[in-house]
């Protein structure tokens, strides 16, 4: 019903920065109305929550991103973006972008493939 790309991924040195993007299609009165977020997987380890973001403007971080990373979405374009700073080898994963509704479960939402984020040290 959704669907999701990620673009932004690369190799970057510890303490660097980098700003993923995901473009969402389909729908367009559905994500209007849709929580988006960014997850993240690293190799051997489950998927866990990176950022969200409500229709509302309202935001959640994983403890460990707050203070360096942001999320945000432009309404116009359909378009939900994670700015990553400061950087560390623990961000290594591969980052995925999801939307849900507000009483979905990110696991039932859309997701997109995927776009890998290696921080070396």
């Amino acid at each position: 019903q959704v669907q999701l790309a990620e673009s932004g991924g690369g190799l970057v040195q510890a303490g660097g920065s980098l700003r993923l993007s995901c473009a969402a299609s389909g729908n367009v009165f559905r994500i209007g109305a849709m929580t988006m977020g960014w997850y993240r997987q690293a190799p051997g380890k489950q998927r866990d929550l990176v950022a969200t973001v409500t229709s509302d403007g309202i935001t959640d971080y994983a403890d460990s991103v707050k203070g360096r990373f942001t999320i945000s979405r432009d309404r116009v374009e359909n378009t939900v973006s994670l700015q990553m700073n400061s950087l560390k080898p623990e961000d290594t994963a591969v980052y995925y972008c999801n939307a849900r509704f507000i009483i979905a479960t990110a696991d039932s939402g859309s997701w997109g493939q995927g776009t890998q984020v290696i921080v070396s040290s």
